[in-house]
């Protein structure tokens, strides 16, 4: 395969600054465009190339891709997800991969069955500065990994759906990432101020811990975003706004990176991960591949952890986070 054909469902905000820009950055080719309101579909098909559609299954029959893109709301990311698969159809969704962990785990399985590639848009995990974390901390026995604190903060969120839920549309990037550095949670513990701000302690399978500080008060221009990691003898790695990291070794400083541009809002799309996402899913349907660093299988795994956080949340008390089998 040269450059994959691609079809997009969903052209609204932030599919196109984030996502269909990024499509021919990432050798992929916009085939169609698909959106309920026509003049969407007519303008992001004139500004990025492809043709517009108002109906998705006359799309995917007359464009034949070779893979698809979900860019709506979350309500709707699983069922699609499914249908893609169904028709045997790699597809690519935005994040979270479903609105519950037994709905993500539905397309998990689904995927598994049909051997169809599914990835989840956890842009976190593609980004620079996080890649170089995972490298970094898998470079030391998980036995000497000690502790991981991030805060991060946004604007204000009324926490009435979905995608207006602080911690299922933005904290869930930070719930994902700190499970794809530190691996599965055994239990959390959290304390919120009316879903407006939340204070989670997580333990790790591993025996590290973790601290969550989020809340949306703040603003979404400007950035709050820090990450601290803690290594036995004297290794930790300091983390800001997705732009710029800080390693010591035994004490003493031995790494820097600040990103070339201001880029934690979204302005590169390799510090932010938006490009290299799109990067990793075009070659893995260049290549054939089934799996990707962000798959739906650990996608659930995420989606567990952040309802466990949840109920956490809501009773007030330690929950255990448990995991089924794909």
């Amino acid at each position: 395969m040269s450059d994959p054909r691609i079809c997009l469902i969903g052209a609204g905000g932030h599919a196109s600054r984030n996502v269909y820009p990024f499509v021919g950055k990432a050798n992929g080719h916009i085939g169609g465009v698909c959106d309920l309101n026509e003049a969407f579909a007519r303008q992001n098909a004139a500004r990025f190339g492809g043709r517009p559609y108002t109906d998705l299954d006359v799309m995917l029959d007359t464009e034949q891709p070779d893979g698809v893109i979900i860019c709506i709301g979350p309500e709707m990311h699983a069922k699609l997800a499914l249908q893609m698969i169904e028709r045997g159809l790699p597809v690519y969704t935005e994040k979270p991969p479903a609105v519950s962990a037994a709905d993500a785990l539905v397309v998990a399985r689904a995927a598994k069955a049909k051997d169809v590639l599914c990835v989840t848009a956890f842009k976190k995990r593609y980004a620079h500065v996080y890649s170089r974390a995972k490298e970094w901390l898998d470079g030391f026995d998980r036995t000497t990994w000690q502790n991981i604190a991030m805060v991060r903060a946004s604007g204000h969120y009324s926490n009435e759906s979905p995608r207006q839920d602080l911690l299922l549309d933005f904290e869930i990037h930070m719930i994902d990432l700190v499970q794809y550095l530190f691996g599965d949670a055994k239990q959390v513990y959290v304390m919120t101020k009316d879903k407006h701000a939340y204070s989670i302690s997580v333990m790790f399978e591993c025996g590290a811990l973790g601290c969550m500080s989020v809340c949306d008060g703040r603003s979404f221009s400007v950035p709050t975003e820090k990450v601290e990691i803690t290594v036995e003898g004297g290794h930790f790695m300091s983390i800001d706004n997705s732009s710029q990291y800080k390693i010591t070794s035994e004490g003493k400083p031995s790494e820097w990176y600040e990103a070339p541009v201001f880029a934690s809002a979204g302005d590169a799309g390799k510090d932010s991960g938006h490009m290299t996402e799109l990067v990793e899913f075009m070659d893995a349907l260049r290549d054939g591949r089934k799996t990707s660093r962000s798959s739906i299988a650990d996608s659930y795994r995420s989606m567990v952890l952040y309802e466990a956080m949840a109920t956490s949340a809501s009773r007030g008390e330690l929950v255990d986070v448990k995991y089924e089998e794909i």
